[in-house]
């Protein structure tokens, strides 16, 4: 937060926080004021003497005196005849020059009084400092005029003060409720109107929002673009210069009791009546309640990092180039790395532990939620994940196997865990293929003969063993495939919705066990009566023989296809 500026003395005449200057009008934005323009204002330095008419409005001071630099605290609008004036050049140019150095925010000279024209030497002063200067052609009082401006200034400090209070209510309930990281940062966009983004220390990515498409590409070398942007914002705040008027980022740390998690950070947007600096420390308050609340040093990455793998799998994100820089900038490379789909269920895995697993090989690991789906379900606890390992580095089975007991808490969770592999990809678009195989696999039923590191190991399926699986994952969104699908079983999927049935389970049994009965019935959880009750009901409403091997290979591809379709 800026430094805070004390006044010398006290003074009543101005308003009461004198470093608060969001919500403050400008000299451009005085100039349109009725009582101003009744004047016949013109802007004789303005425009062309940078962003002069941008200077902020604290107060307007009508005053004569050749000493009036003295009674300035900065960011007055001076009304002013000219009567007191010095008469010589020099004096005057010193003159101008005091008031610059006082901070004057702008100078309007009415003519007419003491002066028929504004002299040549104002003029260059104030152009040479940058100072606005409005001269006044018809005679105006001034009493109104600095009613008008001190009632412009009053009306929106107080609208932004109501902002504030509304900002600062609605952030303190998301941190009492415990909101996440993620919608924190939602919130912010949605409020700011602008992207955000929650960094950790080391620059990674965390969460963020980004209403407009456009803004994707900012991700593309994210940590470089990070690193140079805090440069800028230390610079900013070494000179003084106000943070809240940049029209690069916006940075804000997020911190508390000593401790720095992280930035937000804020790309440019609309005003805001509370001033977008105000907004982006009110979430940085609430996250930092939430870290030290939460007490889990892992919550931030478990977050941010599952949005990421889950809008993947659901098709959130504009393009392919996007959602790349998105995974490289929150610490997962894609470029130049062998990508591998995963899905680890029947036991609880942690952030912590698999991205030490991933480390342990020389990659990085990100995980998603449970994938769900119709059909057979996913054994729970589950996450879905993407691997990035160096192309030099093997996945064969023994490492797989390896990397899935690093993910178990103990003997037992290992025991449980089953690691579904996708194939292995170059680039995010075939990651993605494989991260749907690894989903699939994992929805289907386990196979006969599995592999692990021996009676008490986790499992391992690959997508290299389920041909099907694989074509089904690289042609899901063939519109042949899915009128295959759906005119296959179409009945079942209508008996089972208006009946509560189970048909579709018992299809499903049955064809993981195409030649054991027994093994079906109990793997459906049904008596083998009522078992062949099901399949002959089956049989009646498709019309079909389960015991032909291409029917039973047709039904297979439906059903992995029904599968597939469930994101």
């Amino acid at each position: 937060m800026a430094d805070r500026r004390e006044a010398a003395r006290i003074r009543t005449d101005r308003p009461p926080d004198p470093s608060a200057d969001q919500g403050l009008p400008t000299v451009r934005e005085i100039l349109t004021l009725q009582a101003v323009v009744d004047g016949v204002p013109e802007v004789l330095v303005g425009d062309d003497a940078g962003d002069a008419l941008g200077a902020r409005v604290r107060w307007a001071h009508a005053s004569d005196s050749a000493g009036v630099a003295r009674l300035l605290n900065g960011g007055e609008l001076l009304l002013s005849t000219g009567s007191g004036w010095p008469e010589a050049p020099d004096e005057l140019r010193a003159f101008v020059a005091g008031l610059v150095e006082a901070g004057l925010a702008g100078l309007v000279l009415e003519l007419g009084v003491h002066y028929r024209y504004v002299p040549a030497v104002v003029a260059d002063a104030a152009r040479e400092h940058g100072l606005a200067l409005v001269a006044l052609h018809r005679e105006v009082k001034f009493v109104a005029l600095t009613e008008a401006v001190h009632s412009r200034i009053i009306s929106e400090q107080t609208a932004a003060l109501r902002a504030r209070d509304e900002v600062r209510e609605r952030f303190m309930a998301l941190a009492l409720r415990g909101s996440p990281a993620d919608f924190v940062v939602h919130q912010l966009a949605q409020t700011l109107g602008a992207s955000v983004v929650l960094e950790n220390l080391a620059h990674e990515v965390v969460a963020a929002e980004v209403p407009l498409a456009d803004d994707e590409a900012l991700f593309t070398g994210w940590e470089a673009r990070s690193r140079a942007a805090h440069r800028d914002d230390d610079a900013r705040r070494a000179s003084g210069q106000s943070v809240a008027d940049a029209d690069d980022w916006l940075i804000v740390p997020v911190e508390a009791r000593g401790i720095r998690w992280g930035h937000l950070i804020a790309l440019p947007g609309p005003p805001h009546p509370a001033g977008r600096a105000s907004v982006l420390e009110q979430g940085a308050i609430a996250l930092a309640l939430g870290r030290l609340a939460d007490g889990d040093a892992d919550e931030w990455a478990r977050i941010g990092r599952r949005r990421l793998v889950d809008g993947l799998l659901a098709g959130r994100f504009a393009g392919l180039a996007g959602a790349s820089a998105r995974f490289e900038a929150a610490g997962l490379p894609v470029d130049g790395m062998r990508l591998y789909g995963l899905v680890a269920a029947g036991a609880a895995v942690t952030v912590e532990r698999a991205d030490a697993a991933a480390r342990e090989l020389g990659g990085r690991v990100v995980l998603g939620s449970t994938p769900d789906g119709t059909g057979a379900r996913v054994a729970a606890p589950a996450a879905a994940m993407l691997l990035a390992l160096p192309p030099s580095r093997r996945f064969d089975d023994t490492v797989a196997l390896g990397f899935a007991r690093a993910l178990a808490a103990d003997a037992a969770a290992a025991e449980r865990l089953v690691l579904s592999v996708g194939s292995a990809a170059a680039g995010l678009e075939e990651g993605l293929a494989s991260l749907h195989e690894a989903v699939d696999l994992a929805r289907g039923p386990a196979p006969r003969a599995g592999r692990s590191l021996g009676a008490r190991g986790p499992s391992l399926r690959r997508a290299e063993d389920r041909p099907l699986v694989r074509l089904v994952a690289t042609l899901r969104d063939d519109h042949r495939l899915l009128e295959h699908g759906e005119r296959m079983l179409a009945p079942l999927i209508e008996y089972d919705l208006g009946r509560g049935g189970d048909l579709l389970d018992v299809l499903a049994a049955m064809l993981a066990h195409p030649g054991n009965r027994t093994a079906a019935a109990s793997a459906s959880h049904l008596s083998r009566s009522v078992f062949y009750q099901r399949l002959a009901l089956i049989e009646e409403l498709l019309g079909v023989d389960l015991d032909d091997g291409e029917t039973q290979t047709a039904l297979h591809l439906a059903l992995l296809v029904r599968r597939s379709m469930a994101r």
